[in-house]
């Protein structure tokens, strides 16, 4: 990937607090357009709140979120998904009671062009090519990401790793230019997470989609990520190379409990 790209997204001096706690304090970092971005730190450090203030369910005490340029910071969640950002969450966000095809199409809401007058001349009206044209982009997502044969299965009784595939199909069909994925491989056993690194991958080189990922697996953070951020207490410690960021003393330190004299007593 060219380091000459533009970002695609800033975050300027972002600060966040809750009452008397401090949930990130004057973090800066910018993601370059096509970028796999890794942000990764202890529990409490503030990943999650990040991910918060960039998808527009927090909003910062201080600080700005620009997407392309543009100040995103006052804007409401499903205005930023007009403009190209989609999202995954760590706790699972599915419609329990809906099919898999039904919770991917809600995320193609947004795209909707029809309105209730031409939605009422289905047939005679543009409203069923319009469902018809959105129907094939939600198989070509189902298809990119092996589920088919759950697609008319009812979403809360699948497995917990086909979940998080279907939350996923579901962000993806926002057709984001930026997508957020909090913890993404969370919960899962070892060839689940494969698959879904693959998937990632894929969904960064061949679907063109810039990724903001929060993850704990260092293994999956080392190998499929260009670069890598450390947050620690709600604070940017490191930023980087994965390679570099893990020779920090810092994060050796604050994430891995590891220091100097621990290592030379080893």
């Amino acid at each position: 990937m060219s380091e000459t790209k533009s970002p695609v997204l800033e975050v300027r001096n972002v600060s966040l607090g809750f009452g008397g706690v401090r949930a990130l304090t004057d973090v800066s970092f910018e993601v370059r357009q096509g970028e796999l971005f890794s942000i990764i730190g202890p529990n409490g450090a503030g990943k999650t709140s990040m991910l918060n203030c960039i998808s527009g369910r927090y909003r910062p005490s201080s600080g700005r979120v620009l997407l392309d340029g543009r100040d995103v910071t006052p804007l409401t969640p499903n205005v930023r998904a007009t403009l190209g950002l989609g999202r995954t969450f760590q706790n699972l966000a599915l419609f329990g009671h809906m099919s898999v095809l039904d919770n991917i199409m809600v995320g193609r809401h947004h795209l909707l062009r029809n309105n209730a007058l031409t939605g009422a001349l289905y047939w005679l009206g543009g409203a069923r090519r319009e469902e018809l044209a959105h129907r094939r982009k939600v198989e070509d997502i189902i298809d990119f990401l092996e589920i088919a044969h759950i697609r008319k299965a009812v979403a809360g009784t699948l497995p917990y790793g086909l979940r998080k595939r279907v939350e996923l199909a579901r962000a993806m069909a926002v057709e984001p230019r930026v997508i957020l994925l909090d913890e993404p491989m969370a919960g899962m056993n070892l060839e689940e997470k494969e698959d879904m690194a693959r998937y990632i991958v894929d969904l960064n080189e061949e679907w063109g989609m810039t990724v903001i990922m929060i993850e704990h697996d260092m293994g999956v953070v080392m190998d499929i990520s260009h670069r890598v951020m450390v947050l620690e207490f709600g604070r940017k410690i490191a930023e980087g190379l994965p390679d570099e960021v893990m020779n920090d003393e810092r994060v050796k330190v604050a994430y891995l409990g590891v220091d100097d004299d621990e290592e030379q007593v080893a």
